[in-house]
């Protein structure tokens, strides 16, 4: 063979590459080139060429021995896939380099060396192959990568490992389900100087939600050590969301990171050790890390022109973050953005095993526990696969599941990856359910039902509802908002035609995440050693637990906010009973015992009295967050259960020493009208507030004379009570009258069309429905009548 350039530096490649060098080397040389002017920092590297690979093939004759193994090739039999690929990889691993190919790998490699001022660089060795991290197909994970590489002779073992992994499992079963032959598909080696964030943090970056698909939002998972063990599952990372229009971090959320990959000895490449607790209840990453690489994902993004799914470690000797790695998003970027697809279980049944959800599908089947890979050829097609962790060798079982549960990993794991790809719900980070869940033990697994997965024993019923947002039209006479409480489904439901959020409840965001009561976190020095340490393992990351409170609520609210901005999103203060409050944490010691908590002590009542006035205190602190630090100043905020005028000013009041001022900013406060003085005195309370927003669920159960908790009665609470109707006809009179907003964010328009219809007729500006009625509200509304 006439001699060729077999390497090259990654200051000589571009995106144009990619049939010589992959698409993996071919991105890093593009960014190293054009992106680096612009500070982002990447290690520097080169590569072996496709010829390089050829060449090395044919000077071992292995082109026809490979061809022959291939043509043994069933991949439907796990047994047989694995015995072909083991027989065409040992053939590789036995091959010789042709002198001239190994000279060239070793000066390029002493080349590098010198770059970085050291004798045998620690170097990354990682496969690139030319049909790889296309627009349609990731190949995440097909090819081996290896770590903590030095010294030549090292250095050609990594490079012959990466040319055998070609002919992995998975590849070779992958490539067949892509089309691609497997005689034109070639490697290349990516060699790059190893970030050393064994000393630090790694991990993976996102530039789109990976399960709704919406595009402002920018996903970081983070554990400490190498990447390794972030992008396998090994560990349950730390999570981040940053908001890309305003740059700012949405969410924080600590991850267990049990283990680290770090740097090993000479028979062994790396190690993975345990965390100490100390470490692990401390974020990985500082908020300025955060939003560094949200710039940088947002650079690449806007490079590339479409979302991208990024890999970034941070070197533990100069405290800098690098990024080794980026490959366009398969999966999500590639979806129908205009069919909604809603999967409805239809009953619930007993929880055996509960993670992060991945998907939002349901599927059912009888479970296979899989604990290592010489258990493979016992998965049949349609169980359950579940697994303390999956390795990409196990991908040719995994696209014959119904569903995949594995003990550990976070959304950009493998098995998470893998699991979009195909289609397939998902549970990761369950813990324990490898040990919990029995072999041929029939389940349901549930990811429709927001941030969490379930695990249900049993077949359960469920229906998938298709509909096309194309052929939705928005009814002219009246907008429509939604009603969140869940801030993991905001992303999801900003797809629906909407005009914003009618009703943002913090309730769920308090009993999900925080699950504290606010004046145990307030008073937590007075509290009883078992409670204090109750909460400790709660706010494991914050030493001020008041912060905690404030954070959490802003977060949850600021999920809400960026989904649906710049629409309104009317956040409603809480609206806990006594009995509710009790229910959380340390609540039993703050809380009255109240006969009727349904009217007694709740709503405006508790904000101004100094019993409870600090716990609300924290609730404005949140979103006084969200409006000014986060920038999302689309958020209004509603008072509830405010039973008279007084009491509405004494609200605005304690409001405006928290820095929240009517009409700066664009702050609006409204009310609920809940109770009939709300309708008797509205001119009144016109005066005070900027908008009303209908409860029809208590003005119902005020009006009829009846506790809406007594099932004794339940038979006559009925939002279409004629009397109910005449009192929300004349309450949108008044709010028409003196020219403020009025809507209904109550159940009654979601539950009865008829209702909605009413609500029209009577002229309200808006109706805020629960997201699984909204379509069919819509359709209904725009019937001729």
């Amino acid at each position: 063979m006439p001699k060729q350039k077999y390497i090259l530096k990654f200051s000589d490649i571009s995106i144009k590459d990619l049939p010589q060098v992959g698409g993996k080397n071919a991105s890093l040389g593009e960014m190293f080139n054009n992106l680096t002017k612009r500070g982002m920092r990447i290690p520097d590297g080169f590569c072996t060429t496709a010829e390089a690979f050829c060449y090395f093939l044919e000077f071992n004759k292995l082109n026809a021995p490979i061809a022959k193994s291939l043509t043994k090739l069933d991949k439907h039999k796990t047994d047989n896939l694995k015995r072909v690929g083991l027989e065409i990889r040992q053939l590789i691993l036995k091959g010789k380099f042709p002198p001239d190919l190994a000279k060239e790998i070793k000066k390029a490699y002493a080349d590098l060396s010198a770059v970085y001022k050291t004798k045998n660089l620690d170097v990354a060795v990682r496969s690139s192959a030319t049909a790889e991290d296309l627009p349609t197909a990731s190949f995440a994970g097909q090819q081996e990568s290896f770590l903590n590489i030095k010294g030549e002779k090292q250095l050609l073992t990594a490079i012959r490992k990466c040319f055998a992994s070609l002919y992995t499992d998975r590849a070779i079963s992958y490539r067949d389900d892509q089309g691609f032959k497997h005689e034109k598909v070639y490697l290349s080696a990516g060699i790059q100087k190893m970030v050393r964030s064994d000393l630090a943090t790694a991990g993976v970056l996102f530039t789109i939600d990976t399960e709704s698909g919406f595009k402002d939002l920018i996903l970081i998972n983070s554990a400490y050590g190498l990447g390794e063990n972030v992008v396998k599952g090994r560990v349950t990372p730390d999570e981040f969301f940053v908001y890309k229009p305003k740059m700012v971090i949405i969410k924080k959320e600590l991850g267990s990171k049990k283990f680290k990959l770090i740097y090993g000895s000479k028979n062994k490449a790396t190690l993975n050790l345990r965390v100490d607790k100390k470490e692990r209840a401390v974020f990985s990453l500082s908020d300025k890390e955060i939003l560094e690489l949200a710039k940088w994902g947002a650079l690449i993004e806007k490079y590339y022109k479409k979302p991208m799914d990024i890999e970034w470690a941070k070197d533990g000797q100069d405290n800098k973050l690098y990024i080794v790695q980026a490959r366009p998003e398969t999966v999500k970027s590639q979806a129908q953005a205009n069919i909604l697809e809603q999967y409805i279980l239809g009953k619930k049944g007993k929880v055996l095993a509960s993670g992060e959800s991945i998907g939002e599908k349901i599927s059912t089947g009888k479970v296979q526990v899989i604990e290592n890979a010489k258990q493979l050829s016992k998965f049949k097609t349609g169980e359950v696969l579940v697994t303390k962790m999956t390795d990409p060798d196990w991908e040719p079982i995994m696209k014959k599941a119904a569903a995949i549960i594995t003990d550990s990993g976070g959304r950009t794991c493998h098995a998470a990856i893998v699991s979009r790809e195909l289609g397939l719900p998902a549970i990761v980070g369950a813990k324990n359910a490898s040990r919990v869940l029995k072999n041929k033990q029939p389940v349901t697994v549930s990811c429709a039902e927001g941030e969490k997965g379930y695990v249900y024993k049993g077949i359960l019923p469920f229906k998938i509802k298709k509909t096309n947002l194309k052929k939705i039209k928005k009814p002219k006479k009246v907008n429509l908002m939604v009603n969140l409480g869940d801030p993991t489904q905001a992303f999801k439901y900003s797809f629906l035609p909407h005009q914003g959020v009618g009703l943002a409840r913090l309730e769920f965001i308090i009993t999900s995440y925080i699950k504290i009561h606010p004046l145990a976190l307030t008073n937590y020095h007075k509290l009883p050693t078992n409670l204090k340490n109750k909460i400790k393992d709660l706010t494991l990351a914050y030493k001020n637990k008041t912060q905690f409170y404030i954070d959490q609520l802003a977060f949850g609210i600021a999920q809400i906010a960026a989904a649906f901005y710049p629409r309104d999103v009317i956040v409603r203060f809480s609206d806990f009973k006594t009995n509710e409050y009790a229910n959380l944490i340390g609540g039993e010691l703050f809380e009255p015992k109240e006969s009727n908590p349904m009217i007694g002590w709740r709503g405006a009542s508790r904000y101004y009295d100094p019993k409870f006035k600090p716990a609300f205190e924290l609730e404005c602190a949140a979103i006084k967050k969200v409006r000014d630090k986060m920038g999302l100043a689309n958020v209004k905020v509603m008072v509830p259960f405010c039973r008279t005028v007084e009491e509405g000013k004494k609200v605005i009041k304690i409001l405006k020493e928290n820095g929240l001022v009517q009409g700066k900013n664009n702050l609006e406060v409204y009310v609920m009208v809940e109770i009939p003085s709300n309708v008797i005195l509205a001119d009144k309370f016109a005066e005070i507030f900027d908008g009303f927003s209908i409860g029809s669920n208590d003005l119902t159960q005020l009006t009829l004379g009846l506790d809406r908790d007594s099932e004794l009665i339940a038979q006559i609470a009925d939002e279409r009570n004629e009397a109910v109707k005449i009192l929300i006809s004349q309450v949108i009179e008044t709010a028409q009258k003196n020219k403020i907003k009025i809507g209904i964010c109550g159940q009654a328009p979601s539950d009865f069309p008829d209702f909605a219809r009413f609500l029209v007729k009577q002229g309200i500006d808006s109706i805020s429905l629960i997201p699984d009625t909204l379509i069919k509200t819509i359709i209904d509304l725009n019937k001729k009548k």
